[in-house]
C-alpha cells in the first residue's frame, strides 16, 4: 500500500523508464521555459522528482497553482537528457498525463523560502512551523530524533529494562524548579502538578519490586529558556535500577550511548568506555565548571597567593585565576571583544596580558603583573605569543570557566571540535549555602544518599564536621560541555532521609508531608537503588551538531515559553474559570 501513489519522490531511477507511475507531493518550484513547457520540482517526505509539463492542458493546471500546493501526478518515467548528479532522482523525469490538485496553497507568497527557512526570523519560523518543517534540513533533525529514541528504546530493552509509564497528573513537590499547576475541577481549591521528572514514581517502582525501569519521560518545568534548555516541557531517558551502585549505572550508559553516538553523530570520533571520572571539586579547580568541555586543552591555574599585596586593586587580596593560551594570534580588539562576551555570561570582568615575541609581558594588565613574572612562569606557560586571561574576585571560578570555553573555541589549535568527549562528574557536595537564604540548602538532589550514610550526617549534627564537606553519591554525565544528565544513588532509608532534611531545617513531619508516598514506601523495606536520566533533547542536539535545542523539537516554544503557532498560553472563557473555581486577580495579559 503506497498512500495514493505508486512511488515516492525519491524512488524513481533509470530502471523505471517507460513505466506508468503516480507520485504525490508539494509543488516546490516551477520554471516555465515556453508557453506550454515547464519544469516542476515535486517534493514529498522522501525527496524530489522533476516533472516535465509539455502540453497546454497540463500547463493550464500548473499555471493556476501557487508554489507549495499539493498535487498528484500520473505519467510516464523517461530518461533525462540533462542529468543532475546532485539529485537522487536526477537521471529521470516524469511526463504527466494527469495532474490532480489535492491541496491548494492560497497565498502567492510564503513567509519565507522553504529551503532557506533556517535563515528566517525565529518568530516567523515558529509561527509557521508547519512550513519550516517542510525544509528537508529542518525535517532531518526530527527524523534523527525519532531514530535516536527508537535506538534508545531498543538498547534499554536489550539491557533488561522494562518501559513503564508514570503519571502526568501528580502532586506538587519541591524538586528544584517551578511546577506547572493544573486545577482539579472536582476538588475546588486543589491542584495537580505536572511532573518535573518521574523521580518519586521511579523510586516507588523500585520499592514495588521492579528491578530495571525506563521510559522516554516527558518532564515539565516552569523555567527560563537557554540554548540547551527548552522552557515548558522536555524529554529524558529516565532509568532506575534496584540493588544497584553508581558503577552499575555507569556501566549501562557506557554501553548504551557510545554505539548511538557512533551511528547517529555528526562527528565520527567519540570517547569510549569507561568515561573519564572527575571529582566535582577537581572539575571546578581545573576547568572552572562542573560541565567541562574536554575537547578544549585549556585549564586554569590558581595564583591567588601571588597577588595578596598587588598594587592592582582588582587583584589585591582576591581569588585570582589565570588561563594561559599558547600560540594565540588574536588581536587586542578580538581579545577585548571576547572578554566582554565572557563578562556578559559570567557577570564578572576579566583581564588579560600576553607574552610578546621577546618573551616580555605586554598589553592589558601587564604592568601590574610583570613584577611576578618569575613566579608566574612556575605555573604558567610564558613563551612568546602566549595570551593569559585573568579572573578575580568572588566569581573568579565561574568567570574562568566561561573564559576557557570562549577562548578555547576562538583560539586555533586548542579545541578539537569534531568529536564527542564524555565524562562523569562525581562526588558532588551534598549541601551548599543558598545565595538568597544565606542558610544551608541541598546542593543538588535531596533524594541522594550522602557519602558515609547516617554516620556522616550525625557528625555534622554534632558539629564534628562542616556539613559543606559532605559529598553525595551523585553524578552528572557531561558531553562537550553540555550536562546530559544528573543521577544518584538514592537515599532509600527513612532514618537517613529525615536526618538529611533536618540539617536544612526540615523535620520528620515536613518530610512526611512533602513526600508522603516515598517515606511510607521506604518504611516497608526499600532496596538500595540508583538511576539517572539523560536528556533526550540535549542528546539529539549534540548528535545533530546544533547549538539550539529548538532545532530538534518538532513544535518548540519560544524563549518566553510561548507557542506562537497555537497561541498558547491563552486567555480562557469565564465559564471555564467558574467550573474550576478560579478567579483572576489583577491585570491580565491580553492575547495579541
Amino acid at each position: 500500500m503506497m498512500q495514493m501513489r505508486t512511488h515516492t519522490c525519491n524512488e524513481l531511477r533509470l530502471e523505471h523508464v517507460g513505466q506508468q507511475v503516480k507520485i504525490v507531493g508539494w509543488m516546490e518550484n516551477v520554471r516555465a521555459v515556453g508557453q506550454n513547457f515547464a519544469f516542476v520540482v515535486l517534493r514529498d517526505f522522501y525527496g524530489t522528482t522533476q516533472v516535465v509539463v509539455e502540453n497546454e492542458e497540463m500547463m493550464n493546471i500548473i499555471n493556476g497553482l501557487n508554489k507549495e500546493s499539493t498535487i498528484s501526478v500520473e505519467g510516464v518515467v523517461r530518461e533525462r537528457a540533462s542529468k543532475n548528479p546532485k539529485q537522487a532522482t536526477g537521471d529521470i523525469e516524469v511526463v504527466p498525463s494527469k495532474i490532480e490538485v489535492l491541496g491548494r496553497c492560497r497565498y502567492n507568497s510564503l513567509p519565507f523560502e522553504i529551503n532557506r527557512s533556517r535563515e528566517a526570523d525565529e518568530t516567523a519560523r515558529l509561527k509557521y512551523r508547519f512550513l519550516d518543517l517542510r525544509n528537508p534540513a529542518v525535517k532531518q533533525n526530527i527524523i534523527l530524533r525519532c531514530q535516536v529514541v527508537a535506538a534508545l528504546r531498543a538498547a534499554m530493552t536489550e539491557h533488561g529494562f522494562l518501559e513503564i509509564t508514570t503519571p502526568i497528573l501528580t502532586a506538587s513537590s519541591p524538586e528544584g524548579a517551578r511546577d506547572y499547576l493544573v486545577p482539579a475541577r472536582k476538588h475546588p481549591g486543589k491542584f495537580y502538578a505536572l511532573p518535573q521528572a518521574p523521580q518519586q514514581f521511579k523510586q516507588l517502582l523500585m520499592t514495588s519490586g521492579f528491578d530495571r525501569y525506563f521510559q522516554i519521560a516527558p518532564c515539565f518545568r516552569d523555567e527560563d529558556a537557554r540554548g540547551d534548555r527548552s522552557p515548558g516541557e522536555f524529554y529524558q531517558l529516565d532509568m532506575e535500577m534496584a540493588f544497584a551502585t553508581q558503577d552499575d549505572v555507569f556501566a549501562v550508559l557506557e554501553d548504551v550511548l557510545p554505539p548511538i553516538f557512533a551511528k547517529f553523530g555528526t562527528y565520527n570520533v567519540a570517547s569510549s568506555a569507561p568515561f573519564r571520572r572527575i571529582a566535582y571539586n577537581d572539575a571546578m579547580e581545573t576547568y572552572g565548571s562542573d560541565k567541562p568541555d574536554l575537547r578544549i586543552d585549556l585549564t586554569c591555574k590558581n595564583v591567588t597567593s601571588l597577588f595578596a599585596d598587588s598594587e592592582f586593586e582588582a587583584l589585591k587580596g582576591q581569588t585570582v585565576k589565570m588561563v594561559d593560551i599558547t600560540n594565540c594570534t588574536l588581536t587586542r580588539k578580538q581579545i577585548e571583544k571576547l572578554l566582554t562576551d565572557c563578562e556578559v555570561q559570567s557577570g564578572s570582568k576579566g583581564y588579560w596580558f600576553k607574552v610578546d615575541e621577546n618573551g616580555e609581558l605586554a598589553g592589558g594588565i601587564a604592568k601590574f603583573v610583570s613584577g611576578k613574572k618569575d613566579e608566574l612562569a612556575k605555573v604558567l606557560e610564558l613563551k612568546p605569543n602566549t595570551l593569559v586571561v585573568v579572573a578575580a574576585g568572588q566569581y573568579a571560578t565561574k568567570s574562568v570557566g566561561v573564559m576557557i570555553k570562549t577562548f578555547g573555541a576562538a583560539c586555533e589549535g586548542h579545541m578539537d571540535k569534531e568529536r564527542y568527549e564524555f565524562c562523569w562528574i562525581v562526588d558532588f557536595p551534598m549541601y551548599e549555602i543558598g545565595d538568597e537564604s544565606g542558610e544551608l540548602e541541598f546542593c543538588h538532589n535531596p533524594f541522594s544518599m550522602p557519602s558515609g550514610g547516617l554516620e556522616v550526617l550525625l557528625k555534622a549534627e554534632r558539629g564534628e564536621i562542616d556539613p559543606l564537606t559532605i559529598t553525595a553519591d551523585q553524578y552528572d554525565l557531561v558531553c562537550n560541555g553540555v550536562e546530559l544528565s544528573s543521577g544518584a544513588v538514592r537515599n532509600h532509608d527513612p532514618e537517613i532521609m529525615i536526618k538529611a532534611f533536618e540539617l536544612v531545617r526540615l523535620g520528620e513531619e515536613d518530610v512526611k508531608k512533602k513526600f508522603p508516598a516515598m517515606y511510607n514506601a521506604f518504611c516497608y523495606g526499600a532496596p538500595p537503588h540508583a538511576g539517572i536520566a539523560p536528556g533526550v533533547d540535549r542528546m539529539v542536539m549534540l548528535l545533530a551538531g546544533e547549538s539550539s535545542i529548538r532545532e530538534i523539537i518538532p513544535f518548540p516554544m519560544n524563549k518566553n515559553a510561548q507557542d506562537v503557532m497555537m497561541g498558547a498560553p491563552s486567555v480562557v472563557e469565564q465559564k471555564q474559570l467558574d467550573e474550576l473555581h478560579i478567579a483572576i486577580v489583577g491585570d491580565v495579559e491580553k492575547d495579541d
